[in-house]
Formats: structure tokens, C-alpha cells, sequence
């Protein structure tokens, strides 16, 4: 293997055993056209000016997250196995590294936005040409080659998925600064309109668990060790908070009580003159809100979307409840289904519970990230793989707080139980929302 001197490529996720090379080749490279064909697809109804708009520090541009993705593959796979591969711009290397340290110098995140060149035209074609010489390794690498190639693959498809994500709702983002409110995609967003019951509560004993990813297929490093906690007894919500009742918080001035707020949320609040989640719009006395398929009154029945951490623990303090930890989240999956409102069904917003009155856990996949009140921390006996691509979650293992199950925007194969999502509690542009708990005697 020609390792690099400064990259070491041990992926943090799991490996998997190989059938025959035949096999392998094609299911790996099967795997790899549909992620790569995927972003190309969410693209297709932007113009090239929507491509390069970077609206806040937090956002990337489209084109951006096509290049960087595409850098992945070449640092990583194309430049360590493909022989005599050349970088034909190797300035790429600089422009589109994200925060791998260890991989070389990076520009500046805050000025993705600057960089008109290379071109979407030119973007599109550096996708092309690291995609064939990846594929060419993938159909005449053996067996060997392979099994060392299939995790880093594995986790760059994984990582393009995350990208999907960002590039969803960093779009959603960019087109909310525009005042004529363009389009991402016509898709009938509304829901039925039913009235939601209260959530009802489900209860939990009191149990040692193992916690953490234990099994076949990919997951990230920061998802194990697989390890024992102690989980209290606790109550969890039927369903996530709805955008009606989120409305009732405001109604009865919310963000307006300090008593009720974190204090780093409640300087936030007033710092950022928060009054309502973000997209949403009060006109005419009617509150609206911008989605990917254009501005519409807010629809009370849908889960409550784009709210920060400290408006989530503001809510469930208002509402005489707490929010869960990401242990008792993950005890209450236990034998759950992954079936939900993914992006593979392109509505691109989240979705009403289908039962109003359900007695059973809902929505726990999809539709909206559920922020956790557990700060982002290494489980036991964690450590950071050596190399570049260590630095993919361990780095970040510092004031963030931890989020679960996907949302709209998350790919449905890309989710698992143990799935750790993490952003910073002030953070608002994912699709994050609220489910509540409450401890019980």
C-alpha cells in the first residue's frame, strides 16, 4: 500500500467482510454511483447562481459541498491507491479541505462564499474525473486492495451523505435571505390538517443498558465503545412537539420570560432578538413559514422545526417537562424500526404524526433532529483514530450538544440507533426540533 507520508487512513468505522472480488468490485462501485448520482440529483433544480451564494459563516455553497466531497474521495482513496494519479489543479487541496489538519492548509470557512472559480461547470467536472479513476481502482484492484479500500469508501460515502444533508439545508438557507423566496423544489409539503392531541407519555424502568454500536455494517467512531450506563427511571413523549403547541410557548410570551431560559440562551435571545423559530414570519396576524417548497402558513399539526437548543430547554421548562438524555433516547428505541420522513422521499419538510392520539412511540426516525440535553462527550475508552481522518469526530468533542434520529433531510441508510449528531446550542438552520420527557417516581 503507497501510504502518505502525513495522511494515515484508518477509517473510524467498521469494517466488513468481503465475498468474491466480483462481487465486492460491483457492489462497492453500485454503492458509490447511487450516493454520488444522489447529490447530483438535488441540484438539479438550482442555476448556477444559486450554487455559490454562502449566506452566513455556518452555510457552505452548493458548489462547495460538491468539491469537498469529491476532494474526500481523491485525499483519501484516488491519491494513496491509484497509481501514478496526478492532481490535475492541485490548488483543490486547499480550497476544498473542510478541517482535516493533518491533510494540509485550508481557505478560510467563512470565504467559501468568494471562490467563483473554479466554475459549477469546472465543479461538475472534477466530480466526473475523480469518480473514473476511483471506479477504474475499484474494477481492477484484488482482494487485498480491496479489503484495505472498502472502509475508507464506506465512510467517504457516508461523509457525502452528511453533505447532502448540509447542502439541503444550507440551500434552505441561502434561498430564505432572497426575498422573492425561490423554490427548491414544488413538492406538496402541506399535511391533512388534523388536530393534534396532547402527546401522551410513555414509561420507562429503571435498566442497565449497553449503549453504543455493536454490530454488522458501518457506524461512526464516536458511536462506541459500546459500553454499560444506568438509565433512570423516566417518561418519554409519544411524538415531537408540534409547531400549535410551540405556538402556545409564544403566545404566552416565551421569550419574553428569563426565568425560563438558560442564561447563555436567554443573552442569545436578546442578542439575536429571537421571537419566534427560525423561517418563521408573522404577517398580517398570521404567522408563515418559509420551506424548500416555498413560503405557507404554518401548519400547526407538523412537528416544531429550527429551534436551537436553548429554545428546546426553554419549551420543555415552560412546559413543566425536560428534555430526554441521549441514553434514555436510545432505550426507548430498543427494537424499533428505522421508518420515517427521510429525504429519499424528497418532501424536503417535516411531516404530521400519522396517529393524533397514538399511544406508541412516533417519529423517532426522521423528520426532525431531537435535541438531546446531553453534552457531546467521548463514551469510555474512547480514542481518536492517528491520521487526518481521526479528526473526523473526536476533535469536536467540546460545547456541543448531542442530537438523535435523523431528520427530512437525512438519508434513510444513513441513520442508526446509535447515530450521534452534534451542533452547538445556539445552532437553528438543521432540522432540529423538540421531543419532551419527564423523570417519574
Amino acid at each position: 500500500m503507497n501510504r502518505s507520508d502525513t495522511i494515515a487512513v484508518e477509517a473510524p468505522g467498521a469494517r466488513q467482510s468481503l465475498p468474491s472480488l466480483r462481487e465486492t468490485s460491483a457492489g462497492l462501485i453500485a454503492r458509490f454511483r447511487k450516493v454520488r448520482d444522489f447529490s447530483v440529483r438535488l441540484c438539479r433544480g438550482l442555476e448556477p447562481e444559486d450554487y455559490v451564494v454562502q449566506s452566513m459563516p455556518d452555510v457552505s455553497p452548493t458548489k462547495w459541498h460538491l468539491a469537498h466531497t469529491t476532494w474526500f474521495f481523491e485525499t483519501f482513496i484516488v491519491k494513496i491507491w491509484a497509481p501514478r494519479y496526478r492532481s490535475e489543479i492541485p490548488q483543490y487541496a486547499y480550497l476544498f479541505n473542510s478541517y482535516y489538519n493533518a491533510a494540509g492548509d485550508m481557505h478560510r470557512r467563512d470565504l467559501r462564499g468568494l471562490i467563483s472559480r473554479p466554475t459549477v461547470e469546472e465543479t461538475y467536472r472534477y466530480r466526473q474525473s475523480i469518480d473514473a479513476y476511483l471506479i477504474k481502482l475499484l474494477e481492477d484492484a484484488d482482494d487485498a486492495l480491496l479489503a484495505e479500500i472498502e472502509p475508507v469508501l464506506t465512510l467517504g460515502i457516508h461523509h457525502e451523505q452528511q453533505h447532502q444533508e448540509l447542502l439541503v439545508t444550507d440551500i434552505k438557507h441561502v434561498f430564505a435571505q432572497n426575498p422573492l423566496y425561490p423554490v427548491f423544489e414544488a413538492t406538496q409539503v402541506s399535511s391533512d390538517g388534523h388536530k393534534m392531541a396532547p402527546p401522551r407519555f410513555v414509561d420507562f424502568d429503571e435498566a442497565t443498558i449497553e449503549v453504543g454500536f455493536d454490530g454488522a455494517g458501518f457506524s461512526y467512531d464516536n458511536e462506541g465503545p459500546r459500553h454499560r450506563a444506568l438509565v433512570g427511571r423516566f417518561a418519554l413523549a409519544t411524538r415531537p412537539v408540534t409547531n400549535g403547541e410551540y405556538l402556545a410557548f409564544i403566545e404566552a410570551g416565551g421569550y419574553t420570560r428569563s426565568e425560563i431560559w438558560l442564561s447563555l440562551g436567554w443573552t442569545t435571545v436578546q442578542e439575536q432578538r429571537w421571537k419566534a423559530p427560525l423561517y418563521w414570519v408573522k404577517r398580517d396576524g398570521q404567522w408563515w413559514n418559509f420551506t424548500l417548497s416555498g413560503f405557507r402558513p404554518v401548519e400547526e399539526s407538523e412537528p416544531v422545526t429550527h429551534v436551537s437548543y436553548f429554545e428546546a430547554d426553554a419549551y420543555a421548562n415552560w412546559d413543566g417537562a425536560r428534555l430526554p438524555t441521549e441514553f434514555e433516547w436510545e432505550r426507548a428505541n430498543e427494537g424499533l424500526s428505522i421508518d420515517g420522513n427521510f429525504v429519499d422521499s424528497s418532501r424536503f419538510h417535516p411531516a404530521a404524526a400519522l396517529h393524533a392520539d397514538g399511544t406508541q412511540l412516533q417519529q423517532m426516525f426522521g423528520d426532525v433532529w431531537e435535541w438531546t440535553r446531553s453534552s457531546y462527550l467521548p463514551y469510555p475508552g474512547y480514542r481518536a483514530a492517528p491520521g487526518a481522518l481521526g479528526e473526523y469526530n473526536g476533535k469536536f468533542m467540546c460545547n456541543q450538544m448531542v442530537l438523535r434520529g435523523g431528520s427530512c433531510a437525512t438519508s434513510r441508510d444513513h441513520i442508526r440507533p446509535t447515530y450521534r449528531n452534534f451542533f452547538q446550542p445556539e445552532k437553528r438552520w438543521q432540522f432540529t426540533g423538540i421531543r419532551l420527557a419527564r423523570d417519574t417516581a
